[in-house]
Parts: structure tokens; C-alpha cells; sequence
């Protein structure tokens, strides 16, 4: 499985070797990095009006126990970064910490996204398509393998998922 995990990092990550498009997943990822979410928490009452603070609270709660999963798993699992395992990974940008299990640029894209989309679901063909860019960029950019992006999506739907459901219920 592992082969199979570096094997198809490789192949992504090849496209890392056009410029346009490694500078292209580059501004993804660092949009991803919570510049992006940060601004649309930020943005979301001027654009529904005040009332639109709730999801902005929610994302940001949501957020911060992703946070909390995500540093965890990094210290528990120490799984080294496609980059460094292999010379045959090119990576474009550096990356924000030592270790590559899970991406938490997936994991937070897909957590807000599903926050955003149960408060407003009009926002999906922004929100939607943004994640997967900032998912795709990380293998490309030979940041992650693609079972660090699938498990960070798994964990990040996870989180969301369950903050929607207590949200649900606490306003009920």
C-alpha cells in the first residue's frame, strides 16, 4: 500500500513541473494555509449580515478542535513527507511543519466547507471547488501523499459533520 501511496505521489507531483501550474496549486495551498477561510469568517456578516456570525463562530469553534485532532495526529504518527522519502518528488513550497500524516490544509478546507455549506449552501460552487484545488495541491506540490489528503478529507468530514449535528441540536 505504501508503494502504491509514493507511486501515485509521483505521478501527481509531476505536474509540479510546469511552472504555471506548480505556481498555480502554490497559491492554492497558501490560500489554504487559513488565509482564505480566515477572510471568509471574516467576510460572511457583511456579505448575509450579522446573523451570519453564527457560522463564522461555528467554522472558527470547528476549526480549533480540527486544530487539536490534526497536532495530535502529527505528533503520534511521525510520518516523514513525500519529498524527503523520495528525490524523485519535487517540492515547490516548504511546508508548515515536520511531518506529513494527515494534511491539515485537507482536513480544515473540508471542516469549513461542510460548516459553511449547512449554514449556507450557496457558497458550494466557491467553497467546493476550492477544497479540491487546495486537497490536489499538496501531493502535487510533493507535500503529501494522497492518504494523507484522503484521511485528512475523512477527518475533516468527521469533525464538520458532528459540529453540524451538535449545532443542530444545541439550536433546537
Amino acid at each position: 500500500m505504501r508503494a502504491l501511496d509514493l507511486t501515485l505521489c509521483q505521478w501527481l507531483n509531476r505536474a509540479n513541473r510546469r511552472e504555471a501550474i506548480g505556481r498555480f496549486f502554490a497559491l492554492f495551498s497558501r490560500l489554504g494555509d487559513g488565509v482564505f477561510w480566515y477572510t471568509l469568517m471574516l467576510a460572511l456578516p457583511l456579505v448575509h449580515g450579522f446573523g451570519a456570525w453564527t457560522a463564522s463562530v461555528h467554522m472558527a469553534l470547528t476549526g480549533l478542535v480540527s486544530l487539536q485532532i490534526y497536532k495530535w495526529l502529527k505528533a503520534n504518527t511521525s510520518r516523514s513527507r513525500p519529498f524527503i522519502v523520495s528525490d524523485r518528488i519535487v517540492r515547490r513550497v516548504p511546508p508548515l511543519d515536520e511531518y506529513s500524516f494527515p494534511s491539515g490544509h485537507t482536513l480544515h478546507a473540508v471542516a469549513f466547507s461542510i460548516v459553511l455549506l449547512s449554514h449556507y449552501p450557496e457558497w458550494f460552487w466557491i467553497v467546493v471547488p476550492f477544497t479540491v484545488l487546495v486537497a490536489a495541491s499538496r501531493p502535487v506540490l510533493g507535500l503529501h501523499y494522497p492518504s494523507d489528503v484522503l484521511a485528512g478529507a475523512v477527518i475533516g468530514a468527521a469533525v464538520a459533520s458532528l459540529s453540524v449535528l451538535l449545532f443542530a441540536a444545541l439550536a433546537s
